[in-house]
């Protein structure tokens, strides 16, 4: 890397620029199977002004800058394809501001999901987007993550207030105000949010947050079929049950979590379920979905609300990706996304599982089903070229039956490199209009490069 932005990094950062290659390789991927590609160097910040004035050096040298979060992501969001500077955002964990009356609060880039829980504790509040992993919420901002509870609460997109991004050049703008809503001028928040980091880093990050609900319920039940069990989810939400969780997993991957986790489910397509609310209304909603479940032939209906039976139910559905990867140990998991409309969802799942048990993949099949977003990881050796070649063959038959009904080529995951191939057939001429809006703000094309549209 050129020696006098070397010496300009040196100066902002002191010792909190790494160069060693353990450092490098460890911010050179995520947790895809895509091998990774090491930036030149890793600049550890601390606030907004230091990310500015990385930003400015870079741009100052042309050098591509490429931020990180915790390393979640499942695209190769962070991968330096380019070389570069990786931005390694996870310092920056403060809480700047926290309004209970307004139920809001503005934090840093870095601080992750559950760092934000621990926080909210003893304030009646909570920030409801759930991906799973441990994400940083500046990395949730920027795949514009959501995840089990998205069915109740929105995504990312419907709980940023606002954002501090630095611009390509180094430039600080704050976007968004703090009321709940807005007409005055272009939507620059929600620009950024799913833009993974191309046209800027997003270092600090306004949130809406929730009531803790005063009773909640979680339940599971087990189904003869994806088809029926797909469809009394979406049942439920015709009906206008407001449920808060609605979690498929297929017999494939029950089997894995029993195995995983010593359970003893049914391994049968199963759903897990969550309702929030008051205790009447909670009930009520349980025994609403108990109904429809019966007469679509679900089995085995149980529900608690005790906080230790509801974590053990759920304990299932957390550890679904590793449990999957157990299935064939030494094998890397390939996670893939799509979401379509819910009356295209038992259909898309069905198809999708015949085409992984007619190319005779490891895949199980994992649904938000609720918002009509599944995921299928297949168990894959990534040097055996015949069994990528058949994980390839199913994705994209996937994806192109997602986007032939209207639906989307990644649900929640986002593009990064992996899922670029496919947005032209998603998004066709307005493909070039986000080419345009990239070009604007990053006309060297230094941020995040060869991700999203190149």
């Amino acid at each position: 890397m050129n020696p006098d932005l070397m010496e300009s990094l040196g100066r902002i950062l002191g010792d909190r620029l790494g160069t060693s290659d353990a450092i490098r390789a460890q911010h050179g991927s995520g947790e895809s199977f895509h091998p990774p590609d090491p930036p030149d160097a890793v600049a550890f910040v601390d606030s907004t002004a230091e990310v500015a004035a990385v930003v400015a050096a870079c741009a100052e040298h042309e050098t591509p800058v490429v931020p990180f979060g915790a390393g979640t992501s499942l695209e190769g969001h962070v991968n330096a394809v380019r070389g570069g500077v990786c931005i390694a955002l996870g310092g920056m964990t403060r809480v700047l501001h926290l309004s209970q009356e307004d139920m809001d609060c503005r934090v840093e880039a870095g601080l992750t999901r559950l760092g934000l829980e621990s926080e909210l504790k003893g304030t009646g509040l909570f920030f409801p987007v759930d991906p799973g992993a441990d994400a940083t919420l500046g990395g949730m901002v920027s795949t514009g993550a959501s995840g089990t509870t998205t069915v109740r609460y929105g995504t990312m997109r419907e709980n940023v207030l606002g954002l501090t991004v630095v611009l390509a050049n180094g430039r600080v703008i704050r976007t968004g105000t703090r009321a709940r809503k807005s007409s005055a001028g272009y939507d620059l928040t929600r620009l950024f949010v799913g833009a993974e980091g191309t046209l800027g880093i997003v270092t600090e990050v306004a949130l809406r947050l929730r009531g803790v609900p005063e009773a909640v319920a979680s339940a599971v039940c087990s189904f003869p079929g994806l088809e029926a069990a797909v469809n009394a989810v979406t049942l439920t939400i015709q009906t206008g049950v407001p449920v808060a969780r609605a979690e498929l997993l297929d017999d494939v991957q029950m089997d894995a979590v029993n195995r995983f986790s010593g359970f003893e489910y049914p391994i049968q397509p199963t759903l897990f379920l969550e309702f929030h609310g008051s205790p009447d209304s909670v009930r009520e909603q349980s025994e609403a979905v108990a109904e429809i479940c019966a007469e679509l032939g679900g089995t085995g209906f149980r529900w608690a609300t005790r906080t230790e039976d509801r974590n053990e139910l759920w304990h299932a559905r957390h550890e679904a990706y590793y449990a999957g990867l157990a299935l064939r140990p030494g094998a890397r998991g390939w996670a893939t996304d799509v979401c379509v409309p819910l009356s295209e969802l038992a259909g898309s799942i069905v198809a999708t599982r015949a085409d992984i048990d007619a190319e005779g993949l490891t895949a199980p099949i994992v649904g938000h089903v609720g918002d009509g977003n599944f995921h299928v990881l297949f168990i894959i050796d990534p040097d055996d070229e015949v069994e990528m070649a058949k994980a390839d063959r199913v994705n994209s038959r996937m994806i192109d039956r997602a986007i032939a009904v209207g639906g989307t080529c990644t649900g929640e995951h986002g593009v990064g490199f992996g899922k670029m191939p496919y947005l032209a057939k998603e998004h066709g001429e307005a493909l070039e209009t986000m080419a345009d809006l990239k070009r604007a703000l990053d006309p060297r094309n230094l941020m995040n490069p060869g991700k999203v549209i190149g």
